[in-house]
């Protein structure tokens, strides 16, 4: 049995129109990919990208990276927990160490998972070989299989590539919020002709469309699908939010009956109503806007 039938997912994950004036007046069609119903703990993109990796590890260690309030360390520590193997968190901010644990590493600990803080300059060049056989050391982790921040590297992309295969056929665009961009570069690989993903970042920087590419020469042997990115929709970087963005997060969900998870979910349907407004969708297309948290 495998590590994606013992954690029973829900796939593919269900497609969801909804009826929104902000969308229908512009002559879009919006739908919801369902992701965030994946599974309870590894909730969407963070399900499709560890599972592979997971199977990669074969039973050893994993060690990945994240910030305080990170998402994918806690699905990695989730998953640890369900599937019985070590779990090792670098996190960012030696600091923190000697304070109490917030209430998603706290989560993470609960879950078995060990947690090592490193300091802010080491953490930045962790994908350096020296520097990362050097945090290894010191978090005790040698040997063990090393997943990058945020999950995103070649056997993830290949994971999220059944994404745009589950999407094939519904919609003319798909629209995603891209963190570390891995999910946009399978999802893009799974889409079929004449369709087009669209990532809207949630960090600020410029440097997505490069990782990207990265990752599909990786994953792939070079650039596959239709894609693009838009990048006004930050915020002013992770984390980030402001009024206005707030305001509709909680007006979707009162029209809707969904949750709408606020550092990536909200921007991505934020940015999408200003998208249908400005006319930059175009007039009788099919839209999916994919759920991931």
């Amino acid at each position: 049995m495998t590590s994606a039938d013992i954690l029973a997912p829900r796939l593919p994950s269900p497609l969801q129109e909804v009826t929104d004036d902000r969308f229908a007046r512009h002559g879009v069609r919006l739908l919801l990919k369902r992701d965030d119903l994946i599974h309870p703990e590894l909730i969407g993109n963070k399900w499709r990208k560890l599972v592979p990796n997971i199977e990669a590890a074969a039973g050893r260690p994993l060690v990945t990276f994240g910030g305080a309030y990170s998402n994918h360390l806690r699905a990695t520590a989730a998953a640890g927990r369900l599937l019985g193997f070590p779990t090792v968190g670098v996190v960012r901010g030696e600091e923190l160490a000697g304070r109490p644990l917030n209430p998603s590493l706290a989560r993470c600990a609960a879950d078995g998972m060990r947690l090592h803080f490193v300091d802010r300059p080491a953490y930045r060049r962790k994908a350096e070989p020296d520097v990362l056989a050097g945090l290894l050391r010191a978090a005790g982790a040698e040997g063990a299989y090393v997943v990058p921040e945020g999950g995103s590297n070649a056997a993830a992309v290949r994971g999220c590539r059944d994404l745009g295969t589950e999407l094939r056929g519904r919609a003319d665009v798909v629209a995603i919020a891209c963190g570390t961009g891995g999910t946009l570069a399978g999802l893009a690989a799974g889409l079929g002709a004449g369709q087009r993903a669209l990532g809207v970042p949630v960090l600020r920087g410029g440097f997505l469309a490069g990782e990207i590419r990265r990752l599909q020469e990786e994953a792939f042997g070079g650039r596959r699908g239709q894609w693009s990115l838009d990048e006004r929709f930050h915020f002013g970087g992770y984390g980030r939010t402001a009024p206005e963005l707030d305001a509709f997060a909680e007006d979707f969900e009162e029209r809707h009956g969904v949750r709408v998870e606020r550092l990536y979910v909200a921007k991505l349907l934020y940015g999408l109503a200003e998208l249908a407004r400005e006319g930059g969708l175009g007039r009788g297309v099919d839209v999916v806007a994919v759920l991931t948290a």
